[in-house]
């Protein structure tokens, strides 16, 4: 099998991985999907994605697909998907390489231009997800406050405290937030944005940055900013940012927003991954609500 067979035939790649005609080489692939290095027979390779254990969620790998390709419709910088099948995904493979200062700028241009081709609503035409959980992607006319509290804080929030990874008192802290939000006006129109932004899904290759993993959906652009700021900062933040304002000036205020919408994947975490990220999520609260007061 070679890439114009595989682009001709995607759906017999599982097959053919079956039978062990293609060899595979296991990859860091996160901490939701199994990832491996497929080296075709025209000396090719290609990353796949697969479930870990038996069948994937209905609809895991097909969300992931659907945001690929809206967000390169917009020409933002994603690797090209190859396959998408429900119980796989396969895009072209990018040689991994030093972040840049030049790549670090190009990456804040192009996400400016991403988030200035907007979006239709908040939230997406298909259903999400993030990370390994569920995302409510029904879409919504706004405004942003009101949609980000009931859609992207409200559910993680109640997730985390039926695994008990947050406290009452935790829980009490971000429902202020949340009551804070809900008359909140915000005049931001939807962009069209990566979604699920920390630092570990953005690629540097020897192409440039690349955006993976996307959890694609209508939202406020600030959130996929202040996401790349999360868990130690991705690379040349400070260059990233300063070539995105020159192209799309952000609000008054932006910078003191930050862990507000942090809060959003930081509650993913705790409903995710545990209490770990128990003390972020507080943290993160606690500076929102004075940055809303």
């Amino acid at each position: 099998m070679d890439q114009a067979y595989l682009r001709a035939h995607p759906e017999h790649l599982p097959t053919f991985l079956t039978h062990q005609r293609i060899r595979e080489t296991p990859v860091s692939g996160g901490s939701v999907c199994s990832a491996s290095r497929l080296t075709l027979d025209d000396g090719t390779s290609i990353f796949a994605k697969t479930w870990p254990q038996g069948d994937p969620p209905a609809g895991f790998f097909e969300a992931e697909a659907a945001g690929l390709r809206w967000l390169a419709e917009a020409g933002a910088p994603v690797p090209e998907l190859i396959v998408a099948l429900p119980q796989m995904l396969a895009t072209e493979w990018l040689d991994e390489a030093a972040p840049t200062p030049a790549a670090a700028e190009r990456l804040g241009r192009d996400l400016a231009a991403l988030h200035r081709s907007g979006a239709e609503a908040f939230g997406a035409p298909w259903p999400g997800y993030i990370g390994p959980l569920p995302l409510d992607n029904t879409p919504h006319p706004g405004p942003w406050p009101a949609w980000f509290a009931s859609h992207r804080l409200l559910p993680y929030l109640k997730l985390s405290a039926d695994r008990d990874a947050l406290s009452a008192a935790d829980v009490s802290l971000v429902d202020r937030v949340l009551a804070a939000l809900a008359d909140r006006p915000d005049p931001e129109p939807p962009s069209r944005t990566h979604g699920d932004l920390w630092p570990g899904n953005v690629l540097w290759s020897t192409a440039g940055a690349h955006l993976i993993d996307p959890a694609a959906q209508g939202a406020h652009r600030e959130t996929d900013l202040a996401e790349l700021a999360l868990f130690g900062g991705a690379p040349h933040l400070d260059r990233i940012l300063a070539a995105y304002q020159e192209v799309y000036p952000l609000a008054e205020g932006w910078r003191d927003r930050i862990p507000l919408h942090q809060l959003h994947l930081l509650l993913v975490h705790t409903a995710a991954f545990g209490a770990s990220y128990r003390s972020a999520v507080t943290a993160a609260a606690s500076a929102a609500l004075q940055a809303i007061a």
